[in-house]
């Protein structure tokens, strides 16, 4: 890999919050065009590395750069995917409008879109297919198509990296195999893409390559690297070897 095809660079990243480190000596490249799934225990530190890099979280050390720039809110090509409970769904506001939203950092709180802010919105809504239902309030849309609706504001801006905190939790399989597919096919445009998800199965099967982070990464390499190696998850995730965790992911080696 070289410089100019690195998308994401985290370099020596250390996070303290509330008087304590939550993340240490975190090394982490994403190439354009690749797929990475961040995977690691509850309180692991993964959505912490992505407002981090999102700029929304401090580090107490480290360099962290998108397409060679350090990340900054609103500076950089950053498309962010939260997870669903972090949105306020009640409030009365169209499909359109809140994918709109996602161009706030770029527009400024004043500006109103124009025309070819409105054409990136409906190239969006057509990615995540949902364009039947751009006038329709948010507060009516079921859970998948409130993801669906998250996925397209964070498209809207056109990124060149896209963080994805859980996308598929508490989603139907047709939904799953909806964004699964889309977001393969934004890394095969030339995206970079990190995902932080509990689907392990899922990972196996779409990623590029796995990280297991716990504070800090426990291993990096390509699915087929790490489920043929039980000891970096009995590390990550504090299991023996007779763990369920690790014959799921010995039987995916097989």
């Amino acid at each position: 890999m070289t410089p100019s095809e690195i998308a994401l660079r985290v370099e020596d990243v250390a996070v303290d919050l509330g008087g304590r480190r939550v993340l240490h000596d975190v090394e982490l490249t994403v190439d354009r065009g690749e797929l990475v799934a961040l995977i690691g225990p509850n309180g692991a530190g993964k959505t912490t590395l992505l407002r981090t890099i999102l700029g929304l979280q401090a580090a107490a050390r480290g360099r962290l750069l998108v397409e060679g720039r350090p990340a900054r809110p609103g500076r950089v090509p950053v498309g962010y995917v939260p997870q669903r409970h972090e949105f306020a769904w009640d409030f009365p506001i169209s499909v359109a409008n809140v994918i709109a939203t996602g161009l706030t950092g770029r527009l400024g709180l004043l500006r109103r879109p124009g025309a070819a802010h409105w054409e990136a919105v409906a190239d969006a809504l057509d990615r995540v297919r949902m364009t039947t239902l751009a006038d329709r309030p948010v507060g009516q849309l079921s859970g998948g198509q409130r993801q669906r609706v998250l996925v397209a504001r964070a498209l809207a801006l056109r990124p060149s990296v896209l963080l994805l905190d859980e996308p598929f939790t508490g989603l139907d399989i047709p939904t799953q195999e909806l964004l699964s597919a889309l977001f393969a096919d934004l890394a095969h445009e030339g995206r970079a893409v990190l995902m932080t998800t509990h689907d392990l199965l899922n990972a196996a099967d779409s990623a590029d390559r796995m990280v297991l982070l716990n504070r800090t990464v426990i291993a990096d390499g390509t699915p087929a690297e790490l489920v043929a190696d039980p000891s970096p998850w009995m590390t990550a995730f504090g299991v023996g070897a007779d763990s369920a965790l690790v014959r799921m992911m010995t039987a995916v080696a097989r």
